[in-house]
């Protein structure tokens, strides 16, 4: 299951004179938490940089960088059980394991309010990461539609 699939991808997302900006990130770094905040940190931006990877059929992280701070959200910390990202982003926001119990449910988990100052506040976050009829690539075509850069969001992934 921890296999890196063609589906997989992690972009950095960046605003400057008012134009929004994604680039596809290497492969690897879907894998690679420190990876990703690193290359996040290298692409300044007015609206801090955002970082979105999309995991096979599972799950996606949102990352963004103002500064030094790091604000992470996870669409479902099941999926650290199986998948090395989403078990780094779950260490780094000091998180527990989910229980048993609890492995046939969605549970988003980190900051929900990481874009409500871009205009997606936390319950349509939380809605859309709950929204089991989507996949984690479709969530977050949903998540740049919203903020202001499907276009060029969807450029970057094909």
């Amino acid at each position: 299951m921890t296999e890196l699939d063609t589906a997989d991808f992690a972009v950095v997302v960046s605003r400057e004179d008012d134009a929004w900006e994604v680039e596809q990130l290497p492969i690897a770094l879907t894998e690679d938490l420190a990876g990703l905040i690193h290359a996040l940190r290298q692409q300044p931006s007015m609206a801090g940089t955002i970082g979105l990877a999309s995991i096979g059929d599972d799950f996606f992280v949102a990352l963004r960088v103002l500064a030094d701070e790091v604000m992470i959200f996870l669409s479902d910390v099941t999926a650290s059980l199986d998948w090395p990202l989403a078990g780094q982003v779950v260490e780094y926001l000091e998180l527990d394991i989910p229980d048993d119990e609890d492995l046939d449910q969605v549970l988003p988990a980190g900051d929900m309010s990481i874009f409500s100052d871009l205009g997606l506040d936390e319950m349509e976050l939380g809605a859309l990461s709950g929204d089991l009829d989507l996949f984690p690539d479709e969530m977050l075509s949903s998540i740049a539609s919203r903020l202001g850069f499907g276009a060029a969001f969807e450029r970057a992934i094909e």
